[in-house]
């Protein structure tokens, strides 16, 4: 049973690690509780009109398809309605990509000379819905077809649990601390984790990752270079995938910095108050020093877009409105035009390390939703926009 009695320690040391014991341990027995040791988190199904919608064809279309043979009946038909999982959504795009004459119809990822996209979401300012929106570009990519593979940089490990581990108990496996690690780094292709999500593999985190820093400052003093670190072993398994997105911690230290060399595109989430705009200055001054001590020493950091991510927008508050109004004026275009919204359904969503997508409608209000769920769908599909943009189409 947890202890309920009074603190007695002799120094502040062992006064804090007993605090920290005790939450550990509060922690563990409400997380045991929620979520039992053989709980496995799954994707929701999705209804015939949902999955004609994020294939790109009409239901009539799927219908024929079941009809002729050509597509293979879903597994769930519950009087008379079809439901479709995320693993035949995936094959279906699969087979009728294999049979469009117009290439990316269906599966609209890489091509033969394409380059990997790297998306990195950094900032220090604590709640700006940074591994939120993360989540919530995966999950939306991987429902268009996308490969996507989502590295959680955070020692924290919020995208981690969104992806279905929880690290607060620990998990079997590695992270992506042992890829980058700078003594018997492991191949990546051993610390990436198969998601109940189809599209979508993880890089997770454990709170290891935090010994990264700390490697740095001695092995930086023997030339050892730690931008590389990621970057190498992304490299090591880029042909797997389309997309990666990268959650920062909310930090400019050597795991932001090494993500940053890392990165084709950058997106910083930003709640739109003026203490919030404040600290992204500070963040972006700071970001920029860093860059040109790279650039004197000859080494080149390159990103193909710099894009500002409006979270938590509320319609209604006239001076958050005021922000958004001065952040468009004074940046325009790197303002991405879509704003992912203050909901209650993405933040209940997010109680429960889930994103939109993973909701069923009529589960909460359906006005609410449907409003969540489009500011989602907006912010994805603007991005998604961005990446064939720098493929060249």
């Amino acid at each position: 049973m947890l202890q309920t009695t009074p603190i007695d320690a002799a120094t502040q040391s062992q006064f804090t690690r007993q605090i920290s014991d005790r939450l550990q341990l509060a922690l563990t027995a409400h997380l045991e509780h929620a979520y039992s040791p053989d709980h496995v988190k799954s994707l929701r199904l999705f209804s015939a009109t949902e999955t004609a919608e994020l294939i790109g064809v009409t239901p009539a279309f799927l219908r024929k398809g079941h009809a002729d043979g050509s597509l293979a009946e879903p597994a769930v038909n519950k009087s008379g309605r079809r439901f479709y999982s995320g693993d035949e959504i995936w094959e279906m795009r699969q087979i009728l990509e294999a049979g469009s004459r117009k290439p990316g119809k269906y599966r609209p990822g890489r091509r033969d000379d394409d380059h990997l996209q790297v998306i990195q979401f950094m900032n220090f300012k604590g709640g700006s819905a940074k591994s939120t929106s993360a989540i919530h570009l995966c999950h939306y990519l991987a429902l268009q077809g996308y490969r996507v593979l989502a590295i959680d940089l955070d020692p924290q490990s919020s995208l981690t649990g969104f992806c279905g581990l929880n690290p607060e108990l620990e998990f079997d496996g590695q992270s992506v601390y042992d890829a980058m690690r700078y003594e018997d780094a492991l191949p990546m292709q051993e610390c990436i984790q198969k998601t109940y999500f189809p599209g979508l593999d993880l890089a997770p985190a454990r709170l290891i990752l935090s010994e990264f820093e700390v490697d740095t400052a001695v092995y930086s003093q023997e030339g050892v270079p730690f931008y590389t670190r990621l970057s190498n072993a992304i490299e090591q398994v880029e042909v797997d995938y389309d997309v990666v997105v990268i959650d920062s911690p909310p930090s400019l230290g050597y795991l932001t910095m090494a993500g940053l060399f890392s990165a084709t595109s950058i997106i910083v989430p930003l709640t739109p108050s003026m203490l919030d705009v404040a600290s992204t200055q500070q963040f972006l001054q700071m970001m920029a020093d860093y860059i040109e001590a790279f650039e004197k020493q000859g080494i080149e950091i390159e990103f193909e877009d710099f894009s500002f991510l409006i979270t938590r927008d509320d319609p209604s508050d006239v001076p958050s409105q005021q922000i958004t109004g001065l952040m468009r004026a004074l940046f325009q275009k790197q303002v991405l035009s879509a704003t992912t919204l203050r909901s209650t359904a993405v933040a209940d969503a997010a109680m429960l390390k889930c994103s939109i997508f993973e909701i069923n409608r009529s589960d909460i209000t359906r006005t609410t939703y449907d409003r969540a769920r489009a500011s989602m769908d907006a912010f994805g599909a603007e991005v998604a926009g961005m990446i064939q943009k720098n493929w060249g189409r």
